[in-house]
């Protein structure tokens, strides 16, 4: 799994834990309809942190709980 992946899992999961859409959680958040569905279709080459943060906000969780997962701490090395 490389980043952009674990950064589309953990958003699905968050949606789903909280029994919101992804369109639920734009309009919570502010962030465009159109930038959430190219984050979770891998369309996005690099989510901006401040789009990720808005994001948590939306949650009701930080930045450090949205990467506090296996997922993360297990990532592929990107750099090659």
């Amino acid at each position: 799994m490389n980043t952009r992946q674990a950064v589309a899992k953990r958003i699905r999961d968050l949606c789903a834990e909280r029994g919101i859409t992804p369109n639920g959680i734009s309009l919570i958040s502010g962030v465009p309809q159109a930038t959430v569905k190219s984050i979770l279709n891998g369309e996005s080459k690099n989510p901006g942190i401040v789009t990720i943060k808005k994001l948590c906000d939306g949650f009701e969780i930080t930045l450090g709980e949205f990467f506090s997962t296996e997922d993360f701490d297990s990532l592929e090395q990107e750099i090659q």
